[in-house]
């Protein structure tokens, strides 16, 4: 939730004092989608369904770095604002990342993209 808070509040800032729509709104889509898909994970039917949401958070969220790098080399946000949320996400990409291999090694369901 915290890091969703941040990333709408980056949209804000960039709609409001930037003027830039396109790029932000990209941002704000795969930013708040990774907690969604937690939520959802978290309420998952099964483990399968639980590695599948889980999943969908770790490809968002590598996404959002995808953003955040382009905002910064557009010079959209300050390589300070850059660097503290990119460290956020490196975070929460590592924490999925994690996730996905230990429940995906107890349930046989592990991505293939996850061994590389």
């Amino acid at each position: 939730m915290d890091f969703s808070v941040e990333v709408v509040n980056m949209y804000k800032h960039l709609c409001e004092d930037k003027k830039e729509y396109v790029l932000s709104k990209q941002l704000l889509r795969s930013g708040t989608s990774i907690g969604a898909n937690l939520v959802e994970a978290q309420n998952g039917i099964s483990q399968k369904d639980f590695l599948a949401k889980i999943y969908i958070s770790l490809k968002e969220t590598a996404e959002t770095e995808y953003w955040l790098e382009l905002l910064a080399k557009t010079n959209y946000i300050t390589q300070l604002e850059y660097e503290k949320a990119n460290s956020k996400c490196q975070e929460l990409y590592k924490l999925f990342n994690s996730i996905t291999r230990n429940t995906g090694n107890n349930t046989n369901q592990r991505p293939s993209k996850i061994d590389n």
